[in-house]
């Protein structure tokens, strides 16, 4: 039995009923339906629902084992080149307007918490929807 330190396995089974929808979602050009917190999670403390808690990440030990796991960190990269591909459409067109916040938020944290080649592509959506600008909130909270 592995060790799960984190509790990622409270994502993956989250995630089991509706990833494939949310990645079909994103690659119709608009999110439907409730899934932002579980499949592109932000730090814990920048939301306050209870939804918002149970699937924040607790810090960047966290960020590195999702990035690290064998099917979260997958995921993640899959959603995130899905949201590349929408090369004239704002995340906030994708998404929504709060959604887009808690994208950039997702962003900021895996682009500090992965491998090179994962945050390189975290850095690309950084660059494409938000002027390459991190989110402020996150930096903050990392900081602390």
């Amino acid at each position: 039995m592995t060790s799960d330190p984190f509790d990622l396995e409270r994502f993956v089974q989250v995630q089991a009923p509706i990833y494939a929808i949310a990645l079909d979602e994103v690659k119709a050009g608009r999110k439907r339906s409730h899934w932002m917190w579980f499949i592109l999670p932000q730090l814990r403390g920048l939301g306050a629902s209870a939804m918002a808690q149970k699937f924040g990440v607790s810090g960047m030990e966290e960020a590195e084992a999702y990035i690290a796991h064998p099917v979260l960190g997958p995921r993640l990269v899959n959603m995130v080149e899905a949201m590349l591909s929408h090369t004239t459409s704002s995340a906030e067109a994708i998404l929504g307007g709060i959604d887009a916040r808690k994208f950039q938020s997702c962003l900021t944290l895996f682009s500090l918490a992965a491998p090179a080649a994962q945050a390189s592509l975290m850095d690309s959506a950084l660059q494409q929807f938000f002027s390459g600008e991190r989110d402020a909130s996150t930096l903050r909270l990392l900081a602390a």
